[in-house]
């Protein structure tokens, strides 16, 4: 693989800090089902894509995100969407607060619920295994949380951040990126995110934070014939 490791960000993070949670070969990884739909390949040639749709069960769907489109045989595009990379430049500083928790194991299910309602991102039940997760409780519910996904050598990214409708227009967004990204700064790497290119009030936050366009990439979402 040539140019930048975030070029093909799933797969520098099964290929370094995630490794651990890699399944197939040296041309193609997946993540396990439960955690994440994401897979990869190094190249784009024929037989290399072969190799990631041999990864797929019948009927599965998964996700690859690229610098370019490319589709492997035996499978069906169901959603292409240009995406934005950011990383952090100048990461504005985090605020404290009491009102912000860790959330682990115990929370799965309501973060998944949050997910599921809000859609960041891809989130599974296992998806919180990624990474680590904070929050903001309000009336005893999950009012809000963002946490990390890939983690690639000197990067770490910032995902999952999202807000209850019951509760947009607070800052919780804001206040839980900032404390995620400076808790990646401070630990020596640069935090990074992915917003769809057309999302503008997520670009607009990101850039108030201090993150700045690095690349446009495809996502695409496919599903095994």
């Amino acid at each position: 693989m040539t140019g930048h490791p975030l070029d093909r960000p799933i797969w520098a993070a099964l290929t370094t800090k995630q490794a651990c949670l890699s399944s197939g070969g040296p041309e193609a990884k997946r993540y396990p089902a439960d955690i994440s739909p994401f897979a990869a390949t190094p190249y784009d040639d024929p037989e290399t894509l072969a190799r990631l749709a041999a990864l797929i069960p019948s009927g599965a769907a998964f996700v690859t995100v690229a610098k370019a489109a490319a589709v492997p045989p035996g499978t069906t595009v169901e959603k292409a969407a240009p995406l934005i990379q950011m990383h952090a430049v100048d990461l504005a500083a985090a605020e404290q607060s009491d009102e912000v928790i860790a959330l682990g194991e115990k929370d799965a299910p309501e973060m998944l619920e949050l997910a599921t309602l809000t859609r960041p991102g891809p989130f599974l039940a296992n998806t919180h295994k990624l990474g680590r997760f904070i929050g903001l409780r309000k009336g005893g519910r999950l009012a809000a949380m963002a946490g990390e996904r890939l983690h690639v050598d000197g990067y770490r990214e910032v995902s999952a951040v999202c807000t209850h409708p019951d509760f947009r227009g607070r800052g919780y967004a804001g206040l839980l990126s900032r404390i995620v990204a400076n808790r990646i700064r401070r630990e020596g790497e640069t935090p990074f995110l992915h917003a769809y290119a057309d999302n503008t009030p997520a670009i607009r936050l990101y850039e108030s934070l201090g993150f700045r366009i690095e690349r446009e990439l495809v996502v695409q979402m496919l599903r095994r014939d």
